[in-house]
């Protein structure tokens, strides 16, 4: 990570966030923020809360207890999505339409440029199916899809759940690096990502989950100087901590 990212204020501040189903505590006094223009990594196993916390801090659920703050402003849940962009896993948006109908809809409702659609559909790799229906896609076609809406949104947050799921080992070489330009445009990532070794690659600092609760956060050199290991690979690190 740039000291420029480093030494900036917090864009978004999560504070003590508790979420609950009846007794089950699903996320027990979660807290992190993220920095104009970085790209950081929630990380975590299946089942650590990644998505609960997603949803949560895109306001699709209520929570029990925290707050959420942008540029230290707390914003209610029905706000928040007027400064982030949530692009979830496994879902496929209006499954029956095109996938070119589909993106000059969304493009259209956030005044996108014909033009611009045309580069996104280039950098994510859209061209040889613009023509049939999302339901008909493979699964790492509708990734694409997906992180192409993301693309489209304006919003300066966009938090992405699994964006590499579906893609081998090249397309995610790729991918990356199309997530790397969109933040050096000046977009701030926050990527659910459950394989370490693609967080490793791809993130500034990480926020490590397990068992919805937060048990670091910070750059790999700052995690793993918690551990006194300091040549040791995010996966070491997570399991030490975790």
């Amino acid at each position: 990570m740039s000291n420029m990212v480093s030494q900036c204020a917090p864009l978004f501040e999560v504070t003590s966030l508790t979420k609950r189903y009846g007794e089950q505590i699903v996320l027990s006094k979660v807290g992190f923020d993220i920095r104009e223009g970085e790209v950081l990594g929630l990380i975590g196993p299946n089942g650590a809360g990644k998505t609960t916390l997603l949803e949560a801090l895109a306001g699709l659920l209520p929570i029990d207890q925290g707050t959420v703050a942008w540029r230290n402003v707390p914003v209610a849940p029905a706000r928040r999505r007027e400064a982030m962009f949530y692009v979830p896993d496994s879902i496929r948006p209006y499954a029956d339409q095109p996938v070119a109908r589909v993106l000059s809809f969304v493009a259209e409702v956030y005044g996108r440029s014909q033009d611009f659609v045309a580069s996104v559909v280039v950098r994510v790799g859209l061209n040889a199916v613009l023509a049939k229906r999302v339901y008909s896609l493979s699964k790492g076609f509708n990734r694409r899809l997906m992180l192409a809406l993301g693309f489209l949104a304006p919003h300066p947050l966009l938090l992405m759940d699994e964006p590499f799921d579906g893609f081998d080992l090249k397309q995610t070489r790729e991918m990356m690096a199309v997530l790397r330009h969109e933040a050096a445009q000046g977009r701030t990532l926050l990527l659910s990502i459950h394989q370490l070794a693609d967080a490793e690659r791809m993130c500034d600092r990480f926020v490590l989950l397990s068992a919805g609760e937060v048990r670091g956060v910070g750059t790999l050199d700052e995690l793993r100087a918690r551990i006194d290991a300091p040549h040791a690979r995010l996966e070491e690190v997570f399991l030490a901590l975790a």
